[in-house]
């Protein structure tokens, strides 16, 4: 396993700036961030206790001009295991039936204590890198380069950005380990999380699904209306255009 250190590259121009420089703490090893988004997750999960969210599910194909839309309620168990319940659904049957709903299934398996340490961002699934450090809405993040350890389509091959002061995911983009199926060409996606209180959640996850019959596939989920009995929570306000999809969608 091979961990590489981020070094910070400064153009000095005089010997102020370089005596600043000097003096700046040193920057924190890969293996440094991975340990403490994990001990944070853990902490966050142990505060937070039980909580409850909604997603919202759209999928769109453009070869097909079809279209699915699911919204789900989920429960997330302190354990981290997760119950979704389908409040409704309406559009492509066949792409609920098939895609939407498989999605939930295997999100339910996985999440499971004895499933989570074989798909989780840890040190047995992934080897990570330092590539660099960006501001993310006014926060630094950490940029690091991930790339799994074995061929499964639950790991992934790609990049993450951990916010420098929580410790938490803020973003990550990539494509699975493996395609999860031999009529699939490829999969992209990016996720984005936002802050609430002392807790970080899901905002938003883009897919891009090429597939050998139906050419390309667009899924995007919205997470929104978190609900917990933590005092430490924001209620996040559902994203523009969130509450227009929830009419149509149903109660």
């Amino acid at each position: 396993m091979r961990f590489d250190t981020w070094i910070m590259l400064f153009v000095l121009f005089g010997s102020p700036i370089a005596s600043i420089a000097a003096d700046e703490p040193p920057a924190p090893s890969s293996d440094d961030i991975i340990s403490k988004m994990m001990l944070r997750s853990v902490q966050r999960q142990a505060l937070l206790g039980q909580y409850s969210g909604m997603r919202l599910y759209i999928l769109e194909n453009e070869r097909m001009h079809k279209r699915a839309q699911m919204l789900v309620r989920i429960k997330f168990e302190p354990t981290g295991a997760k119950q979704f319940e389908i409040v409704s659904e309406e559009g492509w049957e066949a792409a609920n039936k098939h895609v939407l709903r498989k999605m939930l299934s295997s999100e339910e398996e996985t999440s499971t204590p004895e499933q989570q340490n074989k798909t989780q961002l840890n040190f047995e699934n992934h080897y990570f890198s330092i590539a660099g450090i960006e501001d993310i809405a006014g926060r630094s993040a950490y940029i690091l380069d991930v790339l799994p350890k074995r061929r499964d389509k639950y790991l992934i091959r790609g990049r993450i950005w951990v916010d420098a002061e929580d410790f938490a995911l803020v973003q990550a983009e990539g494509q699975p380990a493996k395609n999860p199926s031999f009529w699939t060409r490829s999969i992209r996606f990016t996720q984005f999380y936002s802050k609430h209180g002392q807790f970080w959640f899901a905002a938003r996850t883009q897919s891009v699904t090429d597939a050998l019959i139906f050419g390309k596939t667009n899924v995007t989920i919205s997470y929104f209306g978190y609900d917990a009995k933590s005092d430490a929570i924001d209620n996040p306000a559902p994203e523009p255009g969130i509450e227009k999809e929830r009419v149509s969608a149903g109660p």
